[in-house]
């Protein structure tokens, strides 16, 4: 008889461990591309589930990233949406997704991460510390300007192009996604 109620003790203390870990894990959970993306899974575990990440998606599989951002980083990446790759020239994508063309690709996709885990404070912190504009190297080795416009978020990049951040602070077990609605172009 103590056995059976030390087991139903143990078995109640782990149901309850289960249930506060698994409030925990949603409380921590945002919703991009109408899926929930989970702090404790990677970038790439996260983004195949957005709908409205399939062209980043695919793109990051052509240009033979998925490992890298699998890998333990930590990375700060700037997710751009399908609409964003939409309203690139006519043609723009499907050129940068040919084989012939994975280099560009990479250089493209590169210039959207950072390398370290940047959460929107630690990006508004420095914007505010340089009097309204921050510049971040990214992992491809070139420049992006970040400045505020209200409480948004802007991004410039070498071109002069801007994107905004829409949905900020997505938690990943590598690193943070931002959610951007422009992709940002590296110097030529």
């Amino acid at each position: 008889m103590k056995n059976l109620r030390i087991f139903t003790t143990l078995c109640l203390f782990l149901i309850t461990v289960n249930l506060v870990i698994g409030q925990n894990e949603m409380a921590d959970t945002k919703m991009v591309g109408g899926a929930e993306m989970y702090p404790s899974k990677n970038i790439v575990e996260n983004a195949v589930n957005s709908k409205d990440h399939t062209t980043l998606v695919a793109a990051v599989k052509a240009a033979e990233l998925v490992d890298v951002l699998k890998s333990d980083g930590p990375f700060t990446v700037f997710a751009p949406t399908n609409t964003a790759f939409e309203d690139l020239p006519a043609g723009t994508v499907e050129t940068l997704l040919k084989e012939e063309n994975q280099k560009k690709l990479q250089a493209v996709l590169t210039y959207h991460v950072l390398a370290g885990d940047y959460e929107a404070s630690d990006i508004v912190s420095a914007i505010k510390k340089g009097n309204g504009k921050a510049s971040f190297e990214t992992v491809n080795g070139g420049k992006i300007s970040a400045m505020l416009d209200g409480d948004e978020v802007k991004l410039k990049d070498a071109a002069g192009n801007v994107a905004t951040v829409t949905i900020a602070d997505v938690d990943q077990s590598n690193g943070v996604i931002h959610v951007i609605d422009s992709v940002l172009l590296p110097a030529k």
